[in-house]
């Protein structure tokens, strides 16, 4: 399947949110990309375009194209609760994402190679989908002969992060999905209801 593989620093511009991380090209150039990406004159934005503008700057936080990203929406919709939500909580139980937030990969597009490339294991079967769907309780893991890898050790040594949902054992490479988080937990800058309003029309 097709992935963005183009400039982050652009896309990141164009939201105006270091979606990819931290982007030294965003904090020099904190506006629009292109020839007129500076100009005061920009024309008041419509509803539709703003909402639309979410969507993509979801899509692109988690790495995700809009096929999928609509089906993941029909899916949200159909489970008991807030669909906005849902589909937020879907997005983050993504086996790419989980790595990622655990701090097996920098980014979510290492987390995903890795996840192609066979490196991690969940409930200690090697999965390499990486939209697939954790549930509370599942073990994640980089597998035996893929824990030498320097990516992955400078990975879990160079970051610290730390996420309710998660739990993750640095010496053992050894992770556990304790539970679906919750919007509060959800650290991602994203305005979920202005995308259920643009899928809703």
């Amino acid at each position: 399947m097709a992935r963005y593989r183009g400039p982050k620093s652009k896309v990141a511009r164009r939201f105006k949110d270091p979606i990819f991380g931290p982007d030294k090209v965003l904090e020099r150039k904190n506006y629009g990309p292109g020839q007129h990406g500076n100009s005061r004159r920009r024309g008041k934005q419509s509803e539709y375009a703003i909402q639309l503008a979410e969507k993509q700057k979801a899509k692109y936080t988690y790495g995700i194209l809009e096929r999928q990203f609509r089906k993941m929406f029909e899916k949200a919709s159909s489970i008991k609760g807030i669909t906005g939500e849902n589909l937020l909580q879907l997005c983050e139980g993504r086996l790419d994402n989980t790595v990622f937030r655990l701090g097996i990969a920098p980014t979510r597009r290492a987390a995903r190679q890795f996840v192609n490339h066979r490196h991690i294991t969940v409930n200690d079967e090697i999965v390499s989908i990486p939209s697939y769907e954790m549930k509370p309780g599942d073990v994640i893991a980089v597998r035996e002969r893929s824990k030498s890898l320097e990516a992955i050790t400078e990975s879990v040594h160079g970051t610290n992060r730390s996420y309710p949902w998660l739990e993750f054992d640095k010496s053992s490479l050894k992770g556990k999905f304790l539970s679906i988080p919750t919007r509060e937990d959800i650290p991602e800058n994203i305005k979920e209801q202005l995308i259920v309003e643009l899928y809703s029309k």
